[in-house]
């Protein structure tokens, strides 16, 4: 048996392990089928809600011939006094793989990653690798590659765009500009850690917190809803914050061939109008799509290194 891969965040992965998950959820979104997890047992903890990657990490590991275990908030002794350390320890003799949103720090996934059970992120507070992984999925497949694109995200600096920046500074000529709103950018780790890989790959990354002199002819651009799901804000006032974040048709004057990309849930007539969400740049529900092929990628990823 190998050594457990593991993904808590994409800075785990080198730039070949992630340009081949990606690589192998285009394969997926493409047709490809494939029996390479029989015998595998995979556990799926959700102790927030989650319709995309829940459903894309169950579906995915039945397509791939494992078998699942679901768990949800309410299911563990940790309501009754267990901590979690030794709800990771009974997890790990009796799964092989565990997929778990927490929506908390990191630190109980990575206690958790210490022994033979592979674990993934299915989204924490800092990062939301997976959907990271989807989105350079969901670029590779509509543009034909990722090098090069020229992408602008607005709205939050939430794990999404956490997981956004640390993934798209991984390929060459790339450049990411953040727009967020003052008080609400990406966590000043989270962009140090994208800057420096831009530097190593040659992309660029900016943040700015204002909606002025925004940058032209774009390959897309991408926002994700202000109520990230397990958080709440800090002021009453901050809807009138982000209020000039809102992504119109406004945005397409000057980029009109540019895709629009979200990670949903939407609500429609807050980070997006309607018309851009359903509109004809819309590729938001091929993105949610290729979740499943691009969990389908992960977990295949990580039961590889059981053998």
């Amino acid at each position: 048996m190998g050594s457990a891969r593991h993904l808590i965040s994409l800075t785990d992965l080198t730039d070949d392990e992630l340009r081949g998950i990606v690589a192998r959820g285009v394969e997926f979104a493409s047709g490809a089928r494939a029996n390479t997890m029989d015998g595998a047992v995979v556990g799926v903890y959700f102790r927030r809600t989650s319709t995309r990657t829940r459903t894309a990490f169950t579906a995915g590991a039945l397509r791939l011939g494992a078998q699942t275990v679901t768990f949800g908030p309410g299911d563990l002794q940790t309501n009754t006094g267990e901590t979690s350390e030794d709800t990771g320890r009974v997890f790990a003799g009796m799964l092989d793989l565990l997929v778990a949103r927490t929506a908390d720090a990191t630190a109980e996934l990575r206690t958790w990653a210490a022994g033979d059970m592979s674990v993934i992120n299915a989204m924490s507070a800092e990062e939301h690798p997976t959907q990271g992984l989807t989105d350079l999925t969901t670029l590779q497949r509509h543009f034909g590659r990722v090098d090069g694109l020229r992408l602008l995200y607005v709205g939050e600096g939430n794990n999404s765009a956490a997981a956004l920046a640390l993934a798209l500074t991984r390929y060459p000529g790339t450049e990411l500009e953040l727009r967020t709103p003052p008080g609400y950018g990406l966590a000043p780790e989270i962009l140090a850690q994208a800057a420096e890989q831009a530097v190593r790959s040659g992309a660029k990354v900016v943040e700015r917190h204002d909606m002025s002199a925004l940058p032209a002819d774009l390959d897309a651009v991408y926002t994700t809803r202000w109520q990230t799901t397990g958080t709440s804000k800090p002021t009453e006032d901050w809807r009138d914050v982000f209020a000039p974040f809102q992504v119109t048709r406004a945005l397409w004057e000057s980029s009109p061939k540019a895709v629009f990309l979200h990670d949903l849930p939407a609500h429609r007539g807050e980070e997006v109008t309607a018309e851009v969400l359903d509109g004809p740049a819309s590729i938001a529900f091929t993105q949610a799509t290729h979740k499943l092929h691009s969990a389908m990628a992960v977990l295949e990823w990580c039961w590889a290194g059981h053998r």
